[in-house]
């Protein structure tokens, strides 16, 4: 099967823009997950949030990463070679939304919960907008090319 030169060529720079991206939204999953485990850990009734166990932290880690990868390609093919801010903002808020909320599906007690959804859903939309100014920095010093469209 013959690929043509061009299609590698998107494919590799999907692959670096996804590889960074994960490689930024795990490193920023990473701080803050440590980061609330210390706050969580003053709190007594707080405390029970934890992760202790590693098998549960390693698949939120690989989930995190596998994110980040999905939305750097994702991210790449939105704004193409376009410098619209919308494109780029609506982008981070999907995303950030999307994970942000998803615990709200298995959430049996919403109104005790509620602030925590709240602080999980703005992390997740940190970690998205500190992927795409990675993404955007990237893109400025041509390490990631953005995709052509047409």
């Amino acid at each position: 099967m013959n690929q043509s030169p061009d299609l590698s060529a998107e494919r590799i720079e999907s692959l670096k823009a996804g590889i960074l991206s994960a490689l930024s939204l795990t490193f920023s999953y990473g701080i803050t997950t440590l980061g609330n485990s210390w706050v969580l850990a003053q709190f007594e009734g707080l405390a029970a949030l934890q992760s202790t166990n590693i098998t549960n932290l390693l698949v939120k880690v690989a989930i995190a990463f596998f994110s980040g990868f999905l939305f750097g390609i994702t991210y790449r093919y939105i704004i193409r070679d376009d410098q619209n801010s919308h494109l780029k903002e609506g982008a981070v808020l999907a995303f950030g939304l999307v994970r942000g909320l998803a615990p709200v599906e298995v959430e049996t007690n919403l109104a005790e919960s509620f602030w925590v959804l709240g602080v999980l859903g703005v992390e997740s939309i940190v970690y998205f907008t500190l992927a795409r100014f990675t993404l955007d920095w990237a893109l400025h010093h041509h390490w990631v090319k953005p995709f052509k469209s047409g």
